[in-house]
């Protein structure tokens, strides 16, 4: 572990709730649960709002949805968070080659490989300067915790949530864990912490107290020998920069059971679609296709091909995952499906099997080609108008989706630098009304630099002084 507080940890503050808030003046303030709004559902996350009913991720979203049945519950947006992130992400690594993200709303950063910082007030300034510059950007807050290690640097931006910043001076931090649950330190999932506990010890001091070879006999070796370290503050992982994507998938969970095979194998093209989308749009292609099928009774399924070339073609991937689907069972039903393309390259060789399917076509006389069906992603109407997802009206212009059902449709007129808008409803069907892309929370960035108290007046964890 280095002697300077120059490893730091970002966790933006109820990443996705904060950006609906954001986006959606109407909601700034109140509770809001972003998340899976069928049957199967779960909270993605909850805004600090809703929290305070005991709303959390991960939840079941029937049971969020009683303890706070007056919140906005709304459908996850994953291009709009992902632009925000990337804004973040460039963010950090201006600061240091090494940044190592852990999320889209996450990441360590090493402010000492970077020559961000390199003692206490300088790491603290980087902060407080990085805290402004994402406010600047993206107009979100963010947590920022700065220590001598990952761990205690991850510990001191919890301690800062929301919206603020803590730095663990080095010398203070056995005195700062000593109080604190064991559930604290990583490894220590609500298993291992109840096994603790059974054995009288709750607190890091305890852990401690214990010893080495105590931990060895109660957890095993590895976990024995990693948690007696962290309890003593000695943790020398370093932060690694990011690795490449080994990977490009999609995948939805449907509500319902999907007993049609045509419905499966429609599905299945349009993810396809989706993941050539996705794949192109990072400048990728890739060999092996992989599908996804998790099965009615939670049974999953996963087949791949490797291709003789890495390709972006969308006719070869959804041909391919069309051949995969065919080795599968569906007859029980499905309620999960996915596509992925792995094998990255970032060039594309003219695949063999679409060049020979042009041939063909070439040779073939005019009557009998058969036309490429229209690819272009239609989703059912009742997918359209998910709450929280943007739209657009010929007149009264850009909106969100508050809610639909019975033919009709809900939408909010605001945008993010507007007043609360009106609420009109309108027919699904109406030819003036159609799904838009999201608007960016922050129209430019501001020229000014970031402002920050050149006091440097941020709070320094000490014993004692939990936020």
């Amino acid at each position: 572990m280095r002697n300077a507080p120059t490893i730091l940890h970002l966790d933006m503050d109820a990443f996705f709730a904060q950006a609906e808030q954001a986006s959606k003046p109407s909601l700034r303030g109140k509770a809001v649960v972003v998340g899976g709004l069928g049957p199967r559902g779960v909270v993605a996350t909850a805004s600090y709002e809703a929290r305070i009913f005991g709303v959390h991720s991960a939840m079941p979203m029937a049971q969020a949805r009683r303890l706070a049945p007056n919140a906005a519950y709304l459908y996850p947006r994953g291009a709009f968070y992902r632009q925000i992130s990337d804004q973040v992400m460039s963010l950090l690594r201006a600061l240091s080659p090494l940044v190592e993200p852990l999320s889209l709303d996450e990441a360590f950063v090493d402010l000492e490989a970077g020559e961000a910082a390199w003692d206490s007030e300088s790491a603290r300034l980087a902060g407080a300067r990085l805290r402004a510059d994402i406010r600047a950007v993206t107009g979100l807050t963010g947590s920022v915790g700065l220590a001598a290690s990952k761990m205690l640097a991850k510990i001191a931006s919890e301690q800062a949530k929301p919206d603020g910043l803590v730095l663990i001076e080095p010398g203070t931090e056995r005195a700062l864990l000593a109080p604190m649950s064991v559930r604290t330190l990583p490894g220590v999932g609500p298993a291992t912490g109840d096994h603790l506990r059974r054995a009288g010890i709750s607190t890091v001091e305890e852990m401690a107290e214990a010893g080495e070879d105590e931990l060895v006999r109660l957890l095993g070796k590895a976990h024995g020998h990693a948690l007696y370290a962290m309890a003593l503050a000695r943790d020398d992982r370093p932060v690694v920069a990011e690795r490449e994507t080994k990977s490009v998938s999609v995948e939805d969970t449907y509500d319902v059971d999907i007993h049609d095979r045509l419905r499966v194998e429609l599905e299945v093209r349009r993810l396809a679609d989706r993941c050539v989308r996705r794949l192109r749009g990072a400048g990728l292609s890739g060999r092996t296709i992989v599908l996804k099928v998790r099965r009615y009774d939670f049974s999953t399924l996963t087949r791949s091909e490797t291709l003789r070339g890495p390709t972006d073609d969308p006719v070869v991937v959804r041909e391919a995952a069309a051949r995969l689907l065919d080795s599968v069972d569906t007859t029980g039903g499905v309620r999960l499906l996915g596509v992925g393309v792995s094998g990255l390259a970032d060039f594309t060789q003219e695949d063999l099997f679409a060049q020979a399917a042009e041939e063909v076509r070439a040779e073939a006389p005019e009557d009998e080609v058969a036309e490429e069906p229209v690819t272009a992603e239609v989703p059912p109407v009742e997918h359209r108008w998910r709450p929280g997802l943007d739209v657009r009206h010929a007149e009264l212009g850009h909106g969100w989706v508050q809610g639909s059902g019975l033919g009709r449709v809900t939408v909010r007129f605001e945008t993010p630098e507007s007043e609360v808008g009106r609420v009109r409803t309108f027919r699904i069907d109406d030819p003036a009304l159609e799904p838009a892309d999201p608007l960016p929370l922050v129209r430019r960035r501001p020229d000014e630099p970031s402002a920050v108290d050149e006091t440097g007046d941020v709070p320094v964890a000490r014993p004692g002084n939990s936020r």
